[in-house]
């Protein structure tokens, strides 16, 4: 079965919706028959998206560094749990692993694997479908910064277009699908998050 790589938030100060959001991530992903790997943490997004996904029946796969997990804030009720050496090795179990990457609002780890598959996706490294849910607009500056640099040509035309933004987890699921499904994702023939559900329908 296919599995979906999970980024967000492992922060206790933020909002409860964000969790909420992740909750519901989770039993979508379950829902479809999917994998789910997160970064193995129990709380916050990350375990809301964990717990979510296994009520709804999908194997979930937990990746945590042995410090974290020293913390006492691993996500023991996972499936598999599998615990490595630093967060670079922790990056790299988690890409292998996810035939997608669906992005949620973070903070500075978030950002850090979301920009990393985005950088190896755009070197060709990989072509795996990279989709961000944004239902709130927290990543509206970090979208302006990609358009911006691109302008200064700093990147290549492209490489700002190559994840799918969307603002709901039914986009999300659905520009999954559509991605797995073969449609195109290239600047030029990138579908917008309004024209999967017009499909969808």
């Amino acid at each position: 079965m296919p599995t979906v790589a999970v980024f967000c938030a492992s922060s206790q100060a933020i909002d409860e919706r964000y969790s909420v959001l992740a909750a519901e991530v989770g039993f979508a992903l379950a829902h479809r028959g999917w994998s789910l790997v997160s970064g193995g943490g129990a709380i916050s997004c990350m375990g809301a998206v964990a717990r979510a996904a296994r009520a709804g029946g999908a194997h979930t796969i937990g990746v945590i560094p042995q410090a974290l997990v020293d913390l006492e804030v691993a996500d023991h009720g996972a499936d598999e749990l599998v615990v490595t050496s630093d967060m670079r090795e922790r990056k790299g179990e988690m890409d292998r692993r996810a035939d997608a990457f669906l992005t949620l609002p973070g903070g500075l780890g978030t950002l850090e694997e979301l920009l990393e598959i985005w950088a190896s996706r755009s070197l060709q490294m990989h072509n795996k479908p990279i989709v961000i849910l944004d239902p709130w607009g927290d990543f509206a500056g970090l979208r302006e910064l990609f358009a911006t640099l691109t302008r200064g040509g700093f990147l290549r035309a492209n490489v700002e277009s190559l994840p799918i933004w969307t603002t709901s987890t039914s986009e999300a699921m659905i520009a999954i699908e559509q991605a797995w499904a073969g449609e195109p994702l290239s600047s030029q023939q990138q579908p917008t998050a309004a024209e999967f559900l017009e499909a969808e329908l």
